[in-house]
């Protein structure tokens, strides 16, 4: 029997005309306010290549400073990471629909927000200008930064668990703490350390950028040879972050295929 697809109606055909247009039109707007030029970008390509060439060779003449940032760098990722998932647990049982009345999950919502909306590199500036220089500001930002994000990945987590195992332990007069401990983490945890994993990934890029203003690690090394224009030494701490990247973000696949 051939099964007879259902025509689509004139609202549905000129609302998907519209939809289209509409990102044809801000494609075309981005264009024109972007000055993006293909041709400025081909006549720039050889520009690249001497800059690059002033890389070339790396300068393995700072192996100290590569392994003494590379050391700072992680421990400014995983202290951030960490102190912003203890909070952003916190947080999420409050801003979570199904464990807090609208009075309370509401404003944590907006507050989570708050957080996120706000640029790392903004709070990275703030809090070097209220601590100094050094990996202690980019803790903060990061930790502050990973508060919103994974405050809200926590309470959508806790959300969307079944509904169920928390009844019965309401009907077996469990306590919030226990319907909590039992009946939610017990279903979120998996996801709970997929999402942590996610956002540590997160923070080692983000920390390489912290350094840039200040907030140590490997970034900021990599402005201070940048604007003493030794490339080459800036060529290995750039080959150094690229291994760095890899290796975290395959540990982290490892470990999250393994929490399925």
């Amino acid at each position: 029997m051939t099964r007879v697809l259902p025509r689509s109606t004139w609202p549905e055909t000129a609302a998907r005309a519209a939809a289209t247009l509409a990102v044809v039109v801000a494609i075309a707007w981005a264009f024109s306010g972007t000055e993006f030029d293909l041709a400025r970008l081909a006549e720039g390509v050889p520009r690249m290549g001497e800059f690059l060439a002033r890389m070339v060779p790396p300068d393995m003449g700072v192996v100290d400073t590569v392994a003494t940032s590379v050391v700072e760098t992680l421990q400014i990722a995983i202290l951030g990471t960490a102190i912003g998932a203890v909070f952003s647990f916190l947080l999420a049982l409050a801003g979570a629909a199904n464990l807090a009345p609208p009075w309370v999950h509401q404003p944590v919502r907006w507050l989570l927000a708050v957080l996120r909306a706000i640029p790392v590199i903004l709070l990275a500036l703030l809090f070097v200008a209220s601590v100094g220089l050094g990996p202690f500001p980019g803790v903060l930002a990061l930790a502050l930064h990973s508060t919103g994000m994974l405050g809200k990945f926590y309470a959508e987590s806790f959300e969307n668990a079944r509904r169920g195992p928390i009844e019965a332990l309401e009907s077996a007069g469990a306590s919030w703490a226990q319907r909590v401990r039992y009946g939610v983490i017990t279903q979120t945890l998996p996801d709970l350390a997929r999402d942590t994993l996610f956002r540590f990934e997160m923070n080692l890029r983000e920390s390489l950028v912290l350094g840039l203003v200040g907030a140590g690690g490997i970034g900021f090394y990599i402005q201070l040879y940048t604007r003493s224009f030794q490339y080459d030494k800036v060529a290995t701490l750039t080959v150094v972050v690229l291994a760095l990247v890899v290796i975290v973000e395959q540990a982290s696949v490892f470990v999250r295929a393994r929490l399925r």
